[in-house]
């Protein structure tokens, strides 16, 4: 028996031109493709560096703007692609009250996002983190599934990633004290608050590589949901021995069925291969579930239709700066819990 998912997320009646803050390589390989297939327009790219928001911008046939130009377009979207500590000073000088995407992570750390958060609430602007992973066609299948009770009662969730992560693609990260769990496992941390809540607490552990001096690329977390709900996340970028027995799944078992989906962005990013679904719902067999598009750049059409909508009084925002803030205080535990001191066995009574 075939199982017909939701995959796609409904476009607003009416939308809003976009502007974009940011010129870098997420702008070119996703937001700009993703706008595009999905017929909004955008008004305007603007960047620090000019000349760079200039090559963008006629790559793909839409304005460069200096700052005062793109905060004047009339009825903007704003999408902030800018890295943490442009996203205040950006939010305040956007109109009040406007709609605003903001990139993740929510700032570079708790007290950033925190501070952010008051800026959205003083300038009451429609905010959301760009936290896209929810919006990609194969987790909004997921997310179906589980809504419908199709899996049971969700008692697994796992994480696992053994990729080679090209992270001179994103030059703003040099020198940062926080990278991997911030820039990258975010989004799985995410998830897990997606489908399981709020833990009720993490341990962790993450570190660097002594091949180079990116501040972390190594990450494993257990989040505590109590003695019946497993949630384990596993992360290394630095396996660089070919495509061979690399890996970027998610794994999540219920009562009644289970589902294993592929990450495919991750793999060869970021080109990528194709991210896969398959579920087994009770009495039944293993089930390849066809998408209708990808992560990249899918996703991100997604999550700019949810909140165009909003906007127009079409839904409720998702991951707005208020949720997304309870996934910035998961991370800043993470960092917590790695920094304490591990129990030792000569300790030990």
């Amino acid at each position: 028996m075939s199982i017909d998912l939701r995959q796609s997320w409904p476009v607003p009646s009416q939308s809003h031109p976009i502007v974009i803050f940011g010129a870098g390589s997420i702008v070119r390989d996703a937001h700009l493709p993703a706008y595009k297939a999905a017929r909004y327009t955008v008004a305007g790219i603007c960047d620090a560096d000019a000349d760079k928001a200039r090559v963008l911008a006629k790559e793909f046939g839409v304005p460069a703007l200096d700052r005062a130009e793109a905060l004047a377009i009339p009825e903007a979207v704003f999408d902030l692609a800018t890295p943490p500590s442009a996203h205040s000073g950006l939010l305040r000088s956007i109109p009040e009250g406007a709609p605003v995407l903001i990139q993740k992570p929510m700032g570079a750390d708790l007290e950033a996002a925190t501070e952010i958060l008051q800026v959205c609430r003083e300038r009451r602007l429609l905010a959301a983190v760009n936290f896209q992973l929810r919006f990609a066609p194969m987790m909004v299948a997921l997310s179906d599934a589980i809504h419908r009770g199709l899996l049971g009662r969700i008692v697994d969730v796992e994480m696992h990633g053994v990729l080679s992560t090209p992270w001179g693609l994103w030059s703003f990260l040099d020198g940062l004290p926080r990278i991997e769990i911030t820039m990258h496992s975010i989004h799985y941390l995410d998830l897990f608050r997606q489908i399981l809540g709020d833990p009720l607490g993490i341990h962790a552990k993450t570190i660097g590589h002594p091949s180079h001096e990116v501040a972390q690329t190594r990450t494993a977390v257990i989040l505590d949901y109590g003695e019946d709900v497993r949630g384990v996340l596993s992360v290394n970028h630095d396996w660089h021995y070919g495509r061979a027995h690399q890996a970027c799944e998610l794994r999540v078992a219920g009562t009644k069925g289970a589902a294993v989906l592929q990450l495919g962005v991750n793999l060869d990013y970021p080109r990528g291969e194709p991210d896969m679904l398959r579920l087994k719902l009770e009495d039944g067999e293993w089930q390849d579930i066809p998408l209708l598009g990808s992560w990249f750049s899918e996703a991100f059409a997604g999550r700019m239709h949810n909140l165009q909508r909003t906007a127009a009084g079409e839904e409720r925002l998702i991951s707005d700066v208020e949720d997304a803030w309870r996934t910035m205080a998961l991370v800043e535990a993470a960092y917590a819990s790695s920094a304490a001191p591990a129990t030792k066995i000569e300790e030990l009574p």
